[in-house]
């Protein structure tokens, strides 16, 4: 068994969905492994990571659209409101969705579905400078 371990940092511009599939590929190719498991975690608590449709984006708008919804910025009992009003509700999406994403590496490549692609959700509206760490292991 062999690993590698990577950080790949991407700068995010507000609330949305940002791309990692190709970080994610080429992580995969530089390793040098053929078959493993690779692992992507986020190092941040206000937002997620996410293997979601990468053909039409409308499934993103409506996803950012279900979570403004099911977790809007204002709620009066939130006891944590010093950074902002949209914090809270950051971190109840990240407890929501997940920080930490196993997928499967066959023939040097990352194992997902046509239309997948793997993203950065982020639940915050100022910039944010966000670390991903990339770990495989495998033959």
């Amino acid at each position: 068994m062999q690993q590698a371990i990577d950080t790949i940092v991407t700068q995010t511009e507000g609330q949305g969905f940002y791309d990692l599939t190709h970080a994610l590929r080429s992580f995969v190719a530089q390793s040098g492994l053929n078959t493993g498991l690779l692992t992507a975690y986020v190092r941040h608590t206000s937002c997620s990571l996410l293997i979601q449709e990468n053909a039409d984006p409308d499934v993103q708008a409506d996803l950012l659209g279900f979570f403004r919804r099911l977790v809007p910025e204002g709620m009066d009992w939130v006891a944590h409101a010093n950074e902002g009003p949209d914090d809270m509700p950051a971190h109840i999406k990240a407890a929501l969705t997940q920080t930490s994403i196993g997928i499967p590496v066959s023939g040097s490549r990352p194992v997902l579905g046509t239309w997948q692609g793997l993203y950065l959700f982020e639940h915050r509206h100022q910039r944010h400078r966000r670390e991903i760490v990339l770990h495989i292991i495998g033959d």
